[in-house]
């Protein structure tokens, strides 16, 4: 009996793991911003249906990449002991899971939130599960093409609450679009082999350090850029401006050290983590400033 339940335990984990909670978790987060800062006012069950519905395509899609990449994920280090390269749980399984997901969370956003919101959700999972896990082994420019269904998840949040499309919801997804260029070609960076051996194309692999720096410090320009669009569109006010002046230049700053230290694993290190802090920090400010006029 006892070793039953820590089976049952066992399984639950993995079934949990299939989601990839901590970038569910992410999105649910920066979905969240998007309601927050969305004019007028929805009814909490919608904003909790919206957020379930949001958190339940993120997890099937996440669920059909495992599904698609089991093979590859055998081959790296870090992913070789997920549910399925461990054989603890089966494809067709997994398959199932993701599908079902999938099949309650679409209808969920178009038929109760919205249908602009239900598009846009299946919107990107065609463009994550079709598109980005596929071009993953055929061409580096899958780094753009997943920062799409990435930077999703705000917009996401300001439709189901609108039901329209404005400018500050386009400048919380270029917000999130540009975040990820860098701070992903820093994981490619310092897991370099990794990729490698599983026969990923990732952009790190392909260009030249002198190329891959231009893509980070570029991409983190744009970042700063877009980052104080929010002020002039009047949905944040002064210490949401002091924290995205702080928190951009700090992020900037440590990228252009590449040009003086190299492309090293420290740096590159160091940079995702730096990443990591500018999103956390910019959207802690964001939700308590934001949305007051």
């Amino acid at each position: 009996m006892k070793a039953q339940a820590q089976l049952s335990t066992h399984t639950l984990v993995d079934v949990v793991t299939l989601v990839k909670p901590r970038i569910t978790l992410l999105t649910i987060i920066t979905a969240a911003a998007g309601i927050h800062l969305a004019p007028g006012s929805a009814d909490w069950s919608l904003i909790l249906v919206a957020c379930v519905g949001i958190a339940l395509l993120v997890g099937g899609a996440n669920a059909l990449n495992m599904f698609l990449e089991r093979d590859t994920d055998l081959l790296m280090k870090r992913t070789q002991n997920r549910p399925l390269p461990g054989k603890r749980l089966s494809p067709d399984f997994v398959l199932g899971f993701g599908s079902l997901l999938i099949g309650v969370s679409i209808p969920l956003l178009t038929y109760y939130v919205n249908p602009l919101t239900g598009a846009l959700g299946a919107l990107s999972l065609v463009s994550y599960v079709l598109f980005y896990t596929p071009l993953k082994r055929k061409s580096a420019t899958a780094l753009w093409v997943g920062a799409v269904p990435g930077a999703m998840p705000p917009l996401l949040g300001w439709t189901a609450v609108t039901g329209s499309i404005g400018l500050p919801a386009l400048v919380l997804f270029a917000i999130i679009f540009f975040w990820q260029i860098p701070h992903f070609l820093a994981i490619g960076l310092f897991r370099k082999e990794e990729y490698a051996r599983a026969g990923i194309r990732i952009y790190t692999l392909e260009a030249s350090d002198r190329d891959i720096l231009f893509q980070i410090v570029m991409n983190t320009v744009a970042l700063f850029a877009v980052s104080l669009l929010l002020i002039p569109l009047h949905v944040t006010g002064t210490p949401y401006l002091i924290a995205a002046l702080v928190l951009g230049g700090a992020f900037l700053g440590y990228a252009l050290l590449g040009f003086r230290n190299g492309l090293n694993e420290e740096w590159a290190r160091r940079l995702f983590l730096i990443s990591l802090v500018y999103l956390t920090a910019l959207f802690t400010v964001l939700f308590f400033d934001g949305g007051s006029s």
